[in-house]
């Protein structure tokens, strides 16, 4: 799959009631622009706040029931396809 640009080719997975999933490569940074040694191709970054190793996960989301759906926020979930009625002869 050709890539838009030359950036980093990354995924950003949005975990319903946990972290941020970032696989692939990608440089994380600091709002000053210094990088935050990630360490691995896969990291869990905190969407509840609660971490003791921000930006990382730690996984107390669990432990505080942190909840946020997968999808946007707000949005309603999407419905399934509806099947047009079969014709009877």
């Amino acid at each position: 799959m050709a890539r838009p640009h030359d950036g980093p080719a990354a995924s950003i997975t949005a975990c319903e009631d946990g972290p941020l999933l970032v696989r692939g490569e990608f440089a994380l940074q600091a709002q000053d622009g210094t990088e935050i040694d990630a360490r691995r191709g896969t990291v869990a970054l905190c969407r509840c706040g609660a971490s003791a190793i921000r930006p990382f996960c730690d996984g107390t989301h669990a432990r505080i029931r942190f909840r946020a759906p997968s999808g946007r926020e707000g949005e309603p979930p999407a419905e399934p396809p509806v099947e047009p009625p079969v014709e009877q002869p």
